[in-house]
C-alpha cells in the first residue's frame, strides 16, 4: 500500500473519527479514463448510483459521466438534489410506487425503465393526467446468464424485468399505451463478474436479445442498455478484471450491430457502478481491544457488520471470503487474526484468520474495495453504534463528505 494512500487514511481517521469511508476521487478518474479507452468507441456511461449514493460523490461525478440510473424517488431526489438534471437520469426498480412515478414523470426524468406491464400502465395514466407522453426503455430479462457472475437477476425467476418467453405477449401491451413512448431496451442480468469471456458472452445475449426484439415489434431503438456486469476483485487471489480484454472479445459483434441500419443511430449506454467506484473506497476503522480465545488471535473494532455489511459476507455472499485489507502503517511480522466488529452478535466479523501485522489497540485497519455498497447498504443503526464517517480525498485533500447523521462521537 503506497505510504501516500496511509497517510491520507491515517490522516482522515485522526481528522474525521473512526469508523470511516474514504473515497479517492483520483482512482475513479483513472477508472473512467481506462473505461474510455477501451469502450468509448462504442458506449456512453451510466452510474447506476445504488452502489454508492454519497451526495458529494454524485456532484463530484456530475460533469464527468454522461448518464445517471436511479433505483428510487429518493435516488433520484438526491441525483437532482446533486446538480444532475433530471433529462439525464434514468429509473429502474420492480416496485415503482404511484409517488414515486408522479414525482419522476412531474421532474422531467429522461426515462423510465419499466419492468412490468403493471408499472406501464399506471405510468401511462399518471402521464396522462399530466398532459405529457413519457419515454421510457422496457428492461428484458434474458433466458440464461453465463457461468461466472456473482449474482443473476435473471435466466430464473426473478421480479426483474420482463421474461424474454412472455416478452410476446407483454410488450405490445406496453406499446398500446396512449402516454408512453418507448425508445429503447435496457438488460441487466448479472454482476461482479471477472472473467472477460463469461462478460462477452453476456453481452452477445444483449444483442441477440435486443435484434430479436426489435424484429418481432418494429422497434427502431434510440437508445439500449447493456448493464455491464463489469467485477471488481474483493479478495486475495482475485485477478482484477482484464477490461482490453472484454474489449477485443465483444468489439466485432458490437461493431457488426452498430452497422445493421436499425441500431445505427441507437446510443449505446454502458451502466455500472462498483466498477467505477468500488476499488477507489477503503472502510478504516480502529482496533478497541485485542484478546486470545481458545487458540485466536481476535481484534475487536470500532466499526463492523454495522457500518460494512458486505465485508461481513452478509450481502449476498454465499461462502464467506475475507476482504483484502491491510494494518495503515503497515508493520514487522504477521499473524493470524479475527477482525471482530463492536455488535453483541457472532456474526459480526470482518475477517477470520487474516494475516496482518501484530495488532494492538488504536491500530487502524482498512479495508479495501470498499467504495461501492458501503453505509446505504449496512444495518447502521443495529444497536446503536456511532454510523460512520465518509471522506473524499482530491489530490491529496480531504473533506468531510458524511451524510448518514448523527454521528455519536460528535
Amino acid at each position: 500500500m503506497p505510504d501516500a494512500t496511509d497517510r491520507l487514511l491515517a490522516e482522515a481517521a485522526a481528522r474525521f473519527g473512526t469508523p470511516a469511508y474514504v473515497y479517492f476521487t483520483d482512482a475513479v478518474e483513472e477508472r473512467l479514463a481506462l473505461l474510455r479507452a477501451t469502450f468509448g468507441r462504442w458506449f456512453a456511461l451510466s452510474y447506476a448510483m445504488k452502489c454508492n449514493p454519497n451526495p458529494a460523490l454524485l456532484t463530484w461525478l456530475e460533469p464527468r459521466v454522461e448518464l445517471i440510473d436511479v433505483s428510487s424517488g429518493g435516488e433520484f431526489q438526491l441525483a437532482c438534489a446533486a446538480g444532475w438534471a433530471p433529462a439525464r437520469a434514468s429509473f429502474t426498480g420492480p416496485a415503482k410506487q404511484d409517488a414515486e412515478l408522479e414525482a419522476a414523470i412531474g421532474g422531467g426524468i429522461g426515462e423510465l425503465v419499466i419492468e412490468n406491464v403493471r408499472e406501464a400502465k399506471a405510468a401511462s395514466r399518471i402521464a396522462g393526467e399530466r398532459g405529457v407522453v413519457q419515454d421510457v426503455l422496457i428492461r428484458l430479462a434474458p433466458a440464461r446468464v453465463p457461468k461466472g457472475f456473482g449474482d443473476h437477476m435473471a435466466g430464473r425467476p426473478s421480479p426483474f424485468g420482463i421474461d424474454v418467453e412472455t416478452a410476446g405477449e407483454e410488450i405490445p401491451a406496453i406499446l398500446g399505451l396512449p402516454h408512453l413512448r418507448v425508445i429503447g431496451l435496457h438488460i441487466y442480468s448479472g454482476t461482479q463478474c471477472l472473467k472477460p469471456e463469461a462478460i462477452c458472452e453476456n453481452w452477445q445475449i444483449f444483442m441477440d436479445v435486443f435484434r430479436d426484439i426489435c424484429t418481432a415489434h418494429d422497434l427502431v431503438p434510440q437508445k439500449l442498455v447493456f448493464g455491464s456486469g463489469l467485477g471488481i476483485p474483493y479478495h486475495a487471489g482475485d485477478a482484477g478484471l482484464d477490461l482490453p480484454a472484454v474489449a477485443a472479445g465483444i468489439g466485432p459483434a458490437l461493431d457488426a450491430f452498430r452497422a445493421e441500419p436499425r441500431f445505427a443511430d441507437a446510443r449505446l449506454i454502458l451502466e455500472l457502478g462498483r466498477y467505477l467506484v468500488g476499488e477507489a473506497g477503503y472502510f478504516v476503522t480502529r482496533v478497541v481491544s485485542v484478546k486470545s480465545s481458545r487458540g485466536s488471535r481476535i481484534a475487536i473494532c470500532d466499526g463492523g457488520m454495522n457500518a460494512h455489511l458486505a465485508a461481513s459476507g452478509h450481502f449476498g455472499m454465499v461462502l464467506r471470503r475475507n476482504y483484502v485489507m491491510h494494518r495503515v502503517g503497515g508493520g514487522e511480522g504477521a499473524e493470524k487474526v479475527d477482525i471482530s466488529g463492536p455488535l453483541c452478535t457472532s456474526i459480526d466479523k470482518l475477517a477470520s484468520g487474516v494475516t496482518l501485522p501484530p495488532l494492538a489497540e488504536g491500530d487502524l485497519i482498512a479495508v479495501h474495495a470498499s467504495g461501492a455498497y458501503g453505509p446505504t447498504a449496512s444495518p447502521l443503526h443495529f444497536i446503536s453504534h456511532p454510523t460512520p464517517r465518509e471522506v473524499m480525498a482530491t489530490g491529496g485533500q480531504l473533506t468531510d463528505a458524511t451524510r448518514i447523521w448523527p454521528h455519536l462521537n460528535t
